[in-house]
């Protein structure tokens, strides 16, 4: 009788602890899916501001169309990428990133724009925005770290495996922003 006791709560504590264990692993891919919304909200987000943005900026540098022209075009790109394909949207909103830093070197040039309240206004709604694209990839970054430990750590890899839990991708930082910017000082002469 005893036994059998014994027996019905290693069975019953082997439940708990699959149940718990499968639970987490949801609970985790729920988390990473639910990062990554926020990163695509923020994508949207910038993509709103950019016409406006754009359309100020027209308006005071007629000789600026190169810039203005990627900028558009990667805004685009951005609009008609498959929603699943995680990194080659952030590959094109690094390029993005990088082409607005231009806009934002063209508008140098121009210090009634610069003077300009709704640039101003439209600079700083971008700026934040892009802090909190680059908040919510590190956010989803350490949350695919926690989804992989936990899918590769015994005993929960038995349940990961049993229930076809593969680990996510991280997003990675594009090899052109790694490398270090080329200062020169030779046309201050």
């Amino acid at each position: 009788m005893i036994a059998l006791i014994i027996l019905l709560v290693v069975i019953v504590a082997v439940v708990i602890w699959y149940v718990a264990t499968y639970n987490g692993l949801i609970n985790l891919k729920t988390h990473a899916d639910e990062s990554w919304s926020q990163i695509d909200v923020q994508l949207q987000r910038r993509n709103d501001l950019i016409p406006n943005l754009l359309a100020t900026v027209k308006g005071y540098s007629k000789y600026e169309k190169k810039t203005l022209e990627e900028v558009t075009q990667l805004r685009q790109q951005i609009v008609n990428l498959p929603a699943g394909d995680h990194q080659k949207l952030m590959e094109v909103s690094d390029k993005l990133s990088g082409a607005l830093n231009s806009l934002y070197a063209v508008a140098e040039n121009y210090p009634d724009l610069k003077a300009s309240a709704e640039y101003s206004k439209l600079m700083e709604e971008l700026s934040n925005t892009e802090n909190k694209i680059a908040y919510s990839r590190q956010l989803y970054n350490s949350v695919v770290a926690n989804f992989n430990a936990k899918i590769q750590n015994f005993p929960a890899n038995l349940v990961a495996k049993k229930h076809h839990f593969t680990a996510l991708d991280y997003l990675q930082v594009p090899q052109e922003a790694k490398a270090a910017p080329q200062v020169s000082f030779d046309d201050l002469d």
